[in-house]
């Protein structure tokens, strides 16, 4: 496929790219279409790792983008990986010209949580 343009570009967690996918496959299910093997792979990824609802890794990337050193890649990275302690979330810092206090890190993980019950 040869893509001429870019008409739009946006920012997805893996477990809305998970949602897509379904609307996707049922679609092609429902006019008996068979599913090819990209697509099927993409479904088996994305429900092999998507840890969480469309609807709430959205909110947590909106929650995660309220707060100052916060990146929107950085954002979307950390509702796909849902890390657990400082030092998963630090290593998302790694290239960064920062560091984060542990009260930023304690809160993250707040709404990691929250996102995740």
């Amino acid at each position: 496929m040869i893509v001429k343009e870019v008409l739009s570009e946006e920012l997805l967690t893996l477990s809305e790219v998970k949602g897509m996918l379904h609307e996707i496959m049922e679609e092609r299910l429902k006019d008996e279409e068979e599913l090819g093997y990209e697509l099927r792979k993409a479904i088996n990824h994305a429900e092999m790792f998507a840890k969480t609802t469309p609807e709430r890794a959205r909110d947590l990337v909106d929650k995660l983008l309220e707060l100052e050193k916060m990146k929107p890649e950085i954002a979307v990275r950390i509702a796909d990986i849902m890390p657990q302690t400082r030092d998963e979330l630090r290593t998302l810092y790694a290239k960064e010209r920062f560091t984060l206090s542990d009260e930023d890190l304690d809160s993250m993980l707040g709404m990691v949580e929250e996102a995740v019950d």
